[in-house]
């Protein structure tokens, strides 16, 4: 079973997929952004490290993938391969933040890496306003986080929109507006209920 969960930065990725790897005995995949050697240099200064950050991100989404599959585990992935792909990067060369070269390398690093990781069996989208995304960035205050634009999110969120539309897999989509999984254990329930209807219909 691979189960990925994709939205914008701030939607609550991280803490569903802890809840969900609890709650389903399954081995969850995080993004590691404590670790990142670039994800503070790359709020401050995008047009330098873009290319080092996002080519960071692929590698590290991939080895997880690939390591997991080979032992046969369940896993929960907090956001994926597609999102770096089809929103971050395109996001970043529409800005002029990412040169044509490295555009097109990375492309051509991330087609090579597709073809060889498996699609997820369920891609679960926490659909946000920006609204919300801003006040639970805020929220969790996370330094280097305080300098991110607010053009920036904003356009990652259309991109969101309109990759989720026309993502092509099994796909459930979560309402973070109206459901919220972090304080109240009755939204969760409602979510793994959810879950539970999808993941059975794969079967």
């Amino acid at each position: 079973m691979y189960v990925a969960i994709a939205g914008n930065i701030g939607s609550g990725k991280t803490t569903l997929t802890t809840m969900l790897a609890k709650h389903f005995a399954w081995t969850p995949l995080y993004e590691e952004l404590d670790d990142n050697p670039y994800i503070s240099d790359f709020y401050a200064d995008m047009r330098r490290w873009a290319f080092n950050l996002q080519i960071y991100f692929l590698h590290k989404r991939f080895a997880n993938v690939i390591n997991c599959y080979k032992n046969n585990k369940n896993i929960i992935q907090d956001r994926t391969l597609y999102e770096d792909a089809y929103i971050f990067a395109p996001n970043l060369y529409s800005m002029g933040l990412l040169s044509d070269k490295d555009y097109g390398t990375y492309l051509s690093l991330f087609n090579l890496m597709i073809s060889l990781t498996p699609k997820p069996d369920l891609l679960i989208y926490l659909k946000a306003s920006v609204p919300t995304l801003i006040n639970l960035i805020t929220k969790r205050g996370r330094a280097y986080e305080s300098s991110i634009r607010l053009d920036y999110i904003t356009s990652l969120n259309k991109r969101y929109e309109e990759w989720i539309e026309s993502y092509e897999g099994k796909k459930l989509v979560i309402d973070v507006d109206t459901l919220n999984i972090i304080d109240n254990p009755k939204d969760l329930g409602v979510v793994i209920e959810k879950i539970n209807a999808e993941i059975n219909g794969l079967f």
